[in-house]
């Protein structure tokens, strides 16, 4: 490149007397477009040759390229470390917006029409300390859904019936967080051994919605219907008012390393889009055999300009960026926070209202970056991050330390660390980030399912064929006595009491809760903690439930909605002690006998018991007092609920200890009223009386 400024207006722009492709390469020597035959797309029709500009971007214009042209370009150049021309090869345009296979490595990009009626829907824009993340797969979410049209099943129309959208709707989430759409494939190894990628990390394009998961009539009509299929699906859950977040995965490709599939990027110019050393070797740090570069701002401004696609064209609301870190590393392959990627996507206009969640680390050298991501500037909200440590702390307070403490007699840490996690973890994020740059999270597409946390102590995934080396081992799980399904009465009991407390903890914490689908009835992987690879009943949802799991469901959705109702759950900001600092929560903590915590209380292991008194300081709802006692320990212990200034009763309003969850309880008790607390158990109370 002789300038210095990414290349812009890339992809194909159809107008009156035809169409041009544009496709950057610093390092190619000749490029041409390939026009293929309308109903037989190996038959190549016409070829253009294509020609440089000063910025490095080859042109190609043709009256034939038209919405509905079949297309692919040919690369060809010098070999030099880096490069890996092959003017053979026929490669999918980088900005191409629909993809046909056409053979078991082959593909060609599909010039297709954007625009689309989307009528009265408008992107919902729910604000960060009202949303609620559901983390959910296209398929699994409908595939066993009966109330859904058998030819809609596990398609984005099936996520889209009216079925699936009243049940979320119910539920109460305000937004589900989709793995990935972008069009993948399934790894080389995968194919092999007979297995597919179902989680879809192996992107093949970023501008492509995945074909596959079109209903079948869709695919059959073309790539044209598959985007109007997917816009369908945002239209109407914008409608229902739910806003739709893509897990996008632009740290990789689905090349994978050296000698795996030449599809785009590696033919187009390999030298360029890839971190490689001065042999040529890639420099992996996400694990997946290749690293987009993302110290060169062609890289850049592929990244940026697909998400302008998404959150304009698509009308997508969020992004959640599958390893992150890549995306920050520099031309030195370090990490930098204020990475111009990471910077301009948190700033640019086309952008703005978008919510942005990293999954901060990766793989390589210095990968992990919890609380390190660009905070909010100028108007913007900035990142927020999974937060990789909340979820660590609490399932070791309800889980890990139990086991220890069943072994030992004593749990190894008392409840400070965890009363942090709960407050908003200031700890870890800056005070103008505030809490709800905290994404908390128990469980994800990748792991134990929250069931599975309670019922396996180790993994099980000799399914995924690779002799169970897969998957983590630091799982922080307690099977409460015997390794997977039982019949022991008290051990179900045990188990489902300690979901209900994950569960509580995740939805009465400061920061934005996600949920993985499934999770709020109990659903099973049978202990597999990588089921990436398993497209089947093991992964998908099942909309048959057992009592236990429909009692489960209704303790999640009462949790839900008292995290509507009292807006002291969710502050947006941290509490300054001495000063009022609206839209915080002012935190008060005590003990089980009422009085205040002191420094011993938070940090000895021999107490795991607290009272937190959360009020309110909104600017656009009323003012809420909550008050939630927390007991980590297996033994009952009774507690006394706190004199506090203005605190004038309290009301039961959850108790983690009960199967059913209670309908709001009438009855007040006053402060210093004693109250039992089952052992391993939450209580919440609203607390009554005037603001002070």
């Amino acid at each position: 490149m002789t300038s210095t400024d990414p290349p812009r207006n890339l992809g194909v722009r159809v107008g009156p007397h035809g169409g041009e492709l544009r496709v950057f390469s610093a390092n190619a020597d000749a490029m041409e477009l390939c026009l293929f035959d309308e109903h037989d797309p190996d038959w190549l029709v016409k070829t253009v040759p294509m020609s440089r500009d000063a910025n490095g971007v080859w042109v190609g214009r043709s009256r034939s390229l038209a919405v509905g042209s079949r297309y692919a370009v040919r690369v060809s150049g010098p070999q030099a470390p880096g490069n890996l021309f092959d003017p053979e090869a026929l490669l999918i345009d980088p900005y191409a917006r629909g993809l046909l296979h056409v053979s078991s490595d082959g593909w060609r990009s599909v010039v297709v029409a954007d625009g689309f009626d989307w009528g009265d829907a408008r992107k919902p824009a729910t604000p960060l300390d009202h949303t609620v993340v559901y983390e959910a797969h296209v398929k699994g979410i409908s595939r066993l859904n009966p109330s859904v049209p058998e030819e809609l099943r596990g398609s984005y129309a099936g996520l889209a019936h009216e079925s699936t959208i009243a049940y979320l709707k119910d539920l109460g989430v305000t937004a589900v967080e989709l793995l990935p759409v972008q069009a993948f494939v399934s790894e080389q190894r995968l194919q092999q051994e007979g297995l597919t990628n179902y989680w879809g990390y192996n992107t093949l394009n970023f501008f492509t919605p995945h074909g596959p998961y079109a209903s079948r009539a869709a695919q059959a009509a073309g790539p044209e219907a598959v985007l109007a299929e997917f816009k369908g699906m945002v239209k109407l859950l914008h409608l229902a008012g739910i806003e739709v977040i893509l897990d996008v995965v632009y740290n990789h490709t689905a090349e994978e390393g050296m000698g795996g599939p030449r599809t785009s990027f590696r033919g187009i110019d390999n030298a360029t889009y890839y971190r490689h050393d001065e042999t040529g070797a890639y420099i992996d740090v996400t694990g997946c055999g290749n690293t987009v570069d993302f110290g060169n701002p062609v890289p850049q401004r592929l990244v940026l300009d697909s998400l302008r696609y998404w959150a304009n064209e698509m009308q997508i609301d969020g992004f959640r960026f599958d390893l992150a870190a890549t995306l920050g590393r520099g031309e030195d392959a370090s990490f930098h926070r204020d990475h111009p990627l990471l910077l301009a996507a948190a700033s640019d206009p086309a952008l703005a209202g978008v919510k942005l969640i990293a999954e901060p680390w990766d793989v390589g050298l210095g990968g992990w970056q919890t609380g390190n991501f660009p905070g909010p500037s100028d108007g913007h909200a900035g990142w927020s991050e999974w937060n990789d440590r909340y979820r660590d702390r609490v399932r070791n307070f309800w889980l890990a330390d139990i086991a220890e403490a069943r072994r030992n007699g004593q749990a190894p840490v008392g409840i400070g660390g965890f009363a942090t996690r709960l407050a908003g973890s200031s700890n870890t994020f800056s005070p103008e980030r505030g809490p709800l740059a905290s994404v908390n999270f128990v469980t994800a597409h990748d792991g134990f399912t929250m069931a599975d946390l309670t019922a396996y102590d180790v993994k099980h995934n000799l399914g995924n064929g690779e002799n169970n080396r897969d998957g983590t081992d630091n799982n922080r799980s307690f099977n409460h006595g015997v390794e997977g399904p039982t019949t022991d009465e008290a051990v179900l009991l045990t188990r489902a009491k300690a979901i209900r407390n994950l569960l509580g903890t995740l939805l009465l914490s400061a920061g934005v809760p996600m949920i993985t689908a499934g999770d709020e009835y109990g659903r099973s992987q049978r202990g597999n903690n990588n089921a990436y690879c398993q497209d089947s009943e093991l992964t998908w949802l099942s909309w048959l439930r057992t009592r236990e799991q429909r009692e489960l469901y209704d303790t999640t959705k009462r949790l839900l909605q008292l995290r509507r109702e009292n807006p002291a759950l969710r502050p947006s900001r941290y509490a300054v002690d001495g000063q009022t600092t609206p839209n915080a929560s002012h935190m008060d903590w005590y003990d089980a006998t009422g009085q205040r915590m002191d420094d011993e209380d938070w940090n000895s292991p021999e107490n795991r018991t607290l009272q937190y008194l959360a009020a309110s300081t909104p600017d656009k709802e009323e003012f809420n007092r909550v008050l939630l006692i927390v007991h980590g320990v297996e033994d009952d212990v009774e507690v006394s609920l706190p004199a506090a200034p203005g605190v004038t009763s309290y009301q039961l309003l959850w108790d983690s200890a009960t199967e059913v969850p209670i309908a709001e309880d009438e009855t007040e008790f006053p402060p210093g009223a004693t109250r039992l607390v089952g052992g391993t158990s939450m209580q919440l109370y609203r607390a009554n009386g005037p603001r002070v």
